[in-house]
């Protein structure tokens, strides 16, 4: 297994769901995690206690990754801290789900915002500090609505196609400089992003997968340690699947 000692890890959404399970997927192995959170500070706090065990290693942070100017400090603050960093992992992700002829506005908008523009923000400054040492690793969780689309999710499926057309563009950016850039795209997982579906629904999805299951945070997380570790070190502009076959 690859060993993160000394590595710094930056997860975004990294108290809930898929960003959970990364963060103590690296922490597992020695990294430290610099996690950023929304606006569920009891998750996060839950989140801080149950890796009491892992020390200073972890570290938490509320930040809105839509919102230029909160992640421009939030880099500052790392910076001075830790002057540079080794992983990003852009994994904050939201859904409000509507057809597009009744969609909201502000539905489209907010969506775009965080699962877009947070991964554009996010990317910019982690490039920056990665290019100082010439090394680093960029993941985008992505999805298979990328390409597939569901209806109801148009706004969700543009964000998660745009994150895959500027990780293509950005891997051409910083492979010179030893920073590759690749996605980890999830199909149905077992998290807080299939609440609020009915029985149905989940029964139907559950169908459209060959393996016949939703696939668990920990088997994304496998697949996102990979990518971020040194011996991925010539995979790059790359979409790694995690849907079980969809």
């Amino acid at each position: 297994m690859a060993d993160f000692t000394n590595r710094k890890v930056i997860v975004t959404g990294a108290t809930r769901g898929l960003g959970r399970a990364i963060s103590l997927a690296f922490l597992r192995r020695n990294a430290t995690v610099i996690g950023i959170f929304g606006g569920n500070t009891e998750a996060a706090e839950d989140f801080r206690q149950e890796c009491a065990t892992h020390g200073d290693r972890l570290r938490l942070h509320q930040c809105d990754v839509s919102d230029y100017r909160a992640v421009e400090q939030f880099y500052s603050l790392v910076e001075q801290e830790f002057a540079t960093i080794d992983v990003l992992i852009s994994n904050a992700g939201i859904r409000r789900d509507g057809v597009l002829a009744m969609m909201k506005e502000e539905d489209w908008r907010r969506v775009i915002d965080v699962n877009l523009t947070g991964s554009y923000n996010m990317a910019k400054f982690a490039v920056q500090l990665m290019m100082k040492q010439k090394y680093g690793r960029i993941i985008f969780v992505t999805s298979p609505m990328a390409h597939m689309g569901f209806a109801g999710q148009a706004n969700y499926a543009a964000s998660k196609a745009g994150q895959v057309g500027m990780m293509k563009s950005l891997a051409k950016e910083t492979a010179k400089r030893n920073i590759t850039v690749n996605c980890v795209s999830p199909g149905f997982i077992a998290t807080e992003l299939l609440d609020g579906l009915s029985a149905e629904q989940l029964g139907e999805y559950k169908k459209m997968v060959p393996m016949r299951r939703f696939g668990t945070p920990e088997e994304v997380a496998e697949a996102v340690l990979f990518l971020g570790g040194a011996g991925a070190s010539y995979i790059n502009g790359a979409v790694l699947d995690v849907h079980g076959g969809l």
